[in-house]
């Protein structure tokens, strides 16, 4: 079941942000985690909040357990608020135009 998780972090600096995207061995308009289809993330009025679609929960929860859980302990950040809902419907650009406005 595809799902779409919310992750909302208070008193945590865009520039942590970056810190734990370069832990993960991730970079911005790179490519995203196995079984996470779509990653974005917002500044808020006190940190900030990502949106990501999951091929189901279990690779979320997986991607936590295994990779994001150590990195944000290590890194001293209080675990987030997280919404979890089911995917009803999600689009994709089509190949030549992936990437438009990342970055």
């Amino acid at each position: 079941m595809t799902t779409a998780v919310e992750t909302t972090f208070h008193g945590v600096t865009m520039r942590t942000y970056d810190a734990l995207l370069e832990r993960l061995e991730f970079r911005p308009g790179g490519a995203s985690e196995p079984g996470c289809l779509f990653h974005c993330v917002t500044p808020t009025g006190d940190g900030f909040r990502g949106l990501d679609v999951w091929e189901s929960p279990e690779a979320f929860e997986h991607f936590v357990r295994e990779r994001l859980g150590p990195v944000l302990e290590n890194l001293g950040i209080a675990p987030p608020e997280v919404t979890v809902a089911e995917v009803h419907n999600y689009l994709i650009a089509p190949p030549d135009r992936r990437g438009a406005g990342a970055g």
